[in-house]
């Protein structure tokens, strides 16, 4: 069964600075490549993305060309560094940009993001990395994602400036590694659910 993973890297760096978010979205791809999952990263700062709650803003605007790619994907997973104890602004603009798009119907008559999963992945300083879970996954589950269980990695460094996840070997951190390898194979798990029993369209229709 074919199973594609979208992941957008909502780092305020552009490429090829060293990304923090990148590095552990790179653990949650790993298991992906091993169990035969199509991925792909897109880093938004290195895209021209409109503000607005639209799929497509017009001229200028490279949402509609990432879109494409949710749109094909199974899954979906948003990654953000931590600032001020929130999730990056790219992260909000991706998502009031996904809530744009949450109109869009199926062929079901479904909303779009049905029979698609989502999770998220947090790198940052100190706190927040619940909260930025809590906003992103509540988000994506409003729009019509399906969220499973435990898919949020995360990993902060102690308080007051300090390491940030590759400074501090993060990877080394059981908590964190535990949790990227349970998350990649929960969204893959109920993707391939998803694939081969969708949400019925009786009860679930939109109407016009």
């Amino acid at each position: 069964m074919s199973i594609k993973a979208i992941v957008l890297n909502c780092s305020l760096k552009k490429s090829p600075e060293q990304s923090n978010t990148q590095a552990l979205i790179n653990e949650v791809i790993q298991i992906f490549d091993k169990e035969g999952v199509e991925s792909d990263v897109l880093r938004l700062s290195d895209y021209n993305m409109a503000y607005g709650i639209t799929e497509d803003a017009g001229a200028g605007d490279q949402w509609p060309a990432i879109f494409r790619k949710v749109k094909e994907a199974d899954i979906l997973i948003i990654g953000t560094p931590i600032w001020l104890g929130e999730k990056s602004s790219i992260a909000t603009q991706a998502i009031e940009r996904l809530y744009g798009g949450s109109r869009l119907k199926n062929d079901k008559g479904q909303y779009i993001y049905y029979n698609k999963v989502g999770g998220a992945v947090i790198t940052g300083n100190e706190d927040g990395a619940k909260h930025a879970a809590a906003s992103i996954l509540y988000s994506l589950s409003h729009i019509g994602f399906t969220v499973p269980p435990n898919v949020d990695t995360y990993w902060v460094g102690e308080a007051g400036p300090g390491p940030s996840f590759i400074e501090a070997e993060g990877k080394n951190n059981e908590f964190t590694m535990q949790h990227a390898r349970i998350m990649a194979y929960n969204l893959i798990h109920f993707a391939r659910l998803l694939k081969e029993n969708p949400i019925p369209a009786q009860g679930n229709v939109v109407k016009s």
